[in-house]
């Protein structure tokens, strides 16, 4: 039977295997044989990871044309107004194009997580704020490349949730087989069909790249 696994990444390991400059990896913390990671976080960001040994679920939840949710708590410079928070609701535009629009809340108080072995860098003088985001993309850095755009970069990044799947239960390094219900809602979530793509001569298509 596949095997499916949830797994809080913690700060400073690479999200692979091997590394060939003896640096942390995924085999430092999971002792699985045959499972990789459905979906990627950069080295200096933190939580969620799914692992699997099942190639057609793990092709589905990476599949950009799925819009699968994916919330974060990024930790960012400087408290936003909400304009600030208005364009990353609406997307904003980086170096690879348009962002869809994003979910997004500023946080009252900071969550409830474990510290981050190695403290962020503060300025004096300079507050921070959480907020929560919720994304339906995969580019590379992109939470952190969209505060940086509304002029907030982030400190601190943790995925929280890839659709129903949570942290809920893991600390930082430890590892879990997902539950019954965790394995229903991640097989409905890869299930969903994708967008249908509007031909290019539809006006509709067009309108939208005015």
């Amino acid at each position: 039977m596949p095997r499916t696994l949830k797994l809080y990444k913690p700060y400073d390991v690479l999200c692979q295997f091997t590394d060939p400059g003896g640096r942390a990896t995924l085999a430092d913390l999971v002792p699985i044989p045959g499972v990789y990671a459905a979906g990627r976080l950069d080295r200096d960001s933190e939580g969620l990871l799914i692992l699997t040994d099942d190639g057609p679920l793990a092709h589905r939840l990476t599949d950009p044309r799925f819009d699968h949710p994916k919330t974060y708590l990024a930790q960012v410079e400087r408290i936003p107004d909400d304009d600030a928070l208005d364009a990353l609701r609406r997307g904003v535009t980086l170096g690879d194009g348009p962002t869809k629009p994003a979910d997004v809340e500023l946080l009252a108080e900071p969550p409830d997580i474990p510290e981050r072995p190695v403290p962020i860098r503060f300025r004096k003088n300079v507050p921070t704020a959480w907020i929560r985001l919720v994304i339906r993309e995969g580019r590379n850095r992109q939470v952190r490349r969209m505060t940086a755009a509304v002029g907030h970069p982030t400190l601190r990044l943790v995925r929280w949730a890839v659709g129903a799947i949570t942290l809920d239960g893991l600390s930082p390094g430890h590892w879990a087989d997902l539950s019954d219900p965790e394995q229903s809602a991640l097989r409905s979530l890869s299930a969903l069909r994708p967008p249908a793509r509007r031909p290019r001569n539809d006006p509709r298509a067009r309108r939208r790249t005015r």
